[in-house]
Parts: C-alpha cells; structure tokens; sequence
C-alpha cells in the first residue's frame, strides 16, 4: 500500500505499508506543516496507517 502526495506534479510525501511512515520529500512543505503542528509528522503517519486499514477492508469486500 502506498501513498504519494503531489503538489503541482511535484512529489511533497510518501507512506507505504512496508516502512508504516509518512516521509517528506521537500523541505518547504515539512516546515509549513512543522509550523501549524509540531507533532504533525507522527499524527499524518497515524493518519495513513488508518488509510491504509481502510483500504485493506475495503478491498476485502470488493473480494467477496
């Protein structure tokens, strides 16, 4: 499972299934978020790992 975040085709985050951790990938957009939420890195990580359950329910579903 995994997550790209794109702003203007440029690539700001990344999450997947096998690190469980939501990664930035350009200085400018962890520091905006660093300054609104200090903590934010850890709440978005929690945040994708809840996404990716949700996916993997849904595709249990989709399967039956």
């Amino acid at each position: 499972f995994v997550i790209v975040q794109m702003v203007d085709e440029v690539q700001i985050e990344y999450y997947d299934s096998n690190t469980q951790r939501s990664i930035p990938k350009q200085d400018w957009a962890e520091q905006a978020n660093r300054d609104t939420d200090p903590d934010y890195l850890e709440s978005d990580t929690e945040s994708r790992k809840g996404n990716q359950q949700g996916f993997k329910a849904n595709m249990g579903i989709l399967k039956q």
